[in-house]
């Protein structure tokens, strides 16, 4: 079994930053694109970013200049660091990841975190 855990959302002004973690646990043989995404009230979930094995990194107009995504492979963990937030960040962000756990066939497939919430106030 895998399992992500997000931590690091909370209340913020806007402005200010916020660091997300997502740590991945379990039978994990290797790990392969890591990403953000999140969803606001009565909206569809949106990619937010994404970094490959490699530290290949995209990221959503709405948040460039403004959000990095990175990872640490020797933890399975991703982080994604939120500056200059403001109102329209709020939002429950999710992490997922794609994730092999078994070296012997191909069980490649998509994990979801529980999410954690951003909220930013005016």
């Amino acid at each position: 079994q895998v399992q992500l855990v997000e931590s690091g959302g909370g209340l913020v002004q806007a402005g200010e930053s916020l660091r997300l973690s997502c740590a991945a646990s379990g039978s994990i043989v290797s790990i392969r694109l890591m990403a953000w995404y999140r969803q606001s009230a009565g909206k569809l979930r949106e990619l937010v970013a994404t970094i490959t094995t490699e530290g290949t990194t995209d990221y959503a107009d709405s948040v460039k200049g403004r959000f990095t995504i990175s990872r640490d492979n020797a933890k399975n963990t991703a982080y994604l660091l939120m500056n200059t937030l403001k109102p329209d960040d709020t939002a429950v962000y999710y992490c997922n990841s794609i994730i092999r756990t078994s070296a012997l066939f191909d069980t490649t497939r998509s994990y979801w975190g529980q999410g954690t919430q951003v909220t930013v106030s005016s």
